[in-house]
């Protein structure tokens, strides 16, 4: 891997896959608990999760640049592409987790793409690497509260920590109109409240 040897094992992996990604053209980005670290109160992961726009002319040059260093399944990556869901890579190394979700599994997912923000990662030399926005996590994190029966506290604790460190800076608007599409408006409405 690339990243420099100081850079957590989570986020040299992440690296490293986003890195293969983008040699064949595949737009993604980096959320989760790395992207929730980024734009709010970090905490550790052994968890990778990116949003990829894979179609199936990708799966076969993917699998083959992965499968020396990952153990990787080309049918759960063939059966992602067609059915808008995730499929996970392992790194042989490390242990960490790569879940890569096919963009078009949630309707925020084109915009999401579009708005990621370019990270650099490590010193010898750096990498770029692309993450979720601040809004974009916040709402991911707020769809997997609601998805998780609204009882993780680690899902609310990384809301909370994303919103008190982005305060302002964050686009009201375009949560609200997200959050509109996802069916999460109560949640953000909760954490979010109105201000004058």
């Amino acid at each position: 891997m690339s990243a420099s040897d100081s850079t957590p094992d989570p986020l040299r992996v992440a690296a490293h896959v986003t890195s293969i990604l983008g040699q064949l053209g595949v737009s993604c980005s980096i959320g989760g608990s790395l992207a929730s670290s980024l734009s709010g109160e970090p905490r550790s992961t052994l968890d990778v999760d990116i949003v990829v726009a894979l179609e199936a002319s990708h799966v076969a040059p993917l699998v083959s640049a992965l499968e020396d260093a990952f153990y990787v399944n080309r049918d759960a990556l063939e059966r992602a592409v067609r059915t808008r869901s995730s499929a996970n890579l392992i790194h042989v190394a490390t242990s960490v987790k790569v879940d890569l979700f096919v963009a078009g599994g949630t309707v925020i997912d084109t915009d999401l793409l579009q708005r990621r923000l370019t990270v650099f990662v490590g010193d010898k030399p750096a990498i770029r690497v692309y993450v979720h926005s601040a809004e974009d996590i916040l709402l991911q994190k707020l769809r997997w509260y609601r998805m998780g029966g609204e009882t993780s506290d680690r899902q609310w604790r990384d809301v909370i920590g994303i919103v008190r460190v982005q305060g302002n800076r964050l686009d009201r608007e375009y949560l609200a109109r997200q959050a509109a599409r996802l069916a999460v408006t109560d949640l953000l409405t909760r954490v979010l409240p109105t201000t004058e």
